[in-house]
């Protein structure tokens, strides 16, 4: 890869029927800084939204990791506590995936200077308010939900051979839900 440029790649992952307290559901694009991801990066960073705050993968207050990965919250951080979750647990969560994938040569340790990442996060608002909520069990999901996401996005997957041959059989979480008249 270090001789082939990488404008933009797209992954996502996410395991069906997890439970709220630890669900993620990162969704992601990938590429280098001077191309697409890198002007939508420096864009989305000067443009916070309220409820919607963009903010670096950190491992702590002041070390971001490489790839300089940006994380945007699918749902609006109404409350302190939902804040406090999103930007520890699920934060820290994401950026140790994204260092998961350096080390497993998922992406080239070589080009990570070089590389940005923008990942949508999701967190659950039911699940910061829940008894059941278990930061270890959420900061892992996200660490390997992310990791995953990276993988895919690497190697373009799930490709379209595989989507044409599947597509009768994959059942959507949420619409079945809906169909089938449970409560979300």
């Amino acid at each position: 890869m270090t001789d082939k440029r990488l404008i933009l790649r797209i992954g996502d992952a996410g395991p069906p029927g997890a439970p709220i307290e630890t669900v993620a559901y990162p969704e992601l694009v990938i590429g280098e800084l001077d191309g697409p991801v890198g002007t939508a990066f420096a864009i989305l960073t000067g443009d916070q939204v309220y409820g919607h705050s963009r903010v670096l993968a950190l491992l702590n207050t002041d070390v971001s990791v490489k790839p300089a990965t940006l994380m945007v919250s699918k749902a609006t951080a109404k409350t302190r506590r939902y804040c406090e979750v999103l930007f520890g647990s699920v934060q820290f969560g994401i950026a140790n995936g994204v260092l998961d994938a350096v080390r497993a040569g998922v992406i080239p340790k070589g080009r990570v200077n070089e590389l940005g990442i923008i990942v949508s996060v999701w967190l659950d608002p039911k699940a910061v308010t829940s008894e059941r909520l278990d930061h270890r069990a959420l900061f892992e999901s996200n660490r390997r939900e992310m990791y995953r996401a990276l993988e895919r996005a690497m190697k373009q997957e799930p490709d379209i051979d595989w989507l044409l041959k599947n597509q009768e059989r994959i059942i959507h979480e949420f619409h079945e839900r809906y169909v089938s008249g449970a409560d979300l």
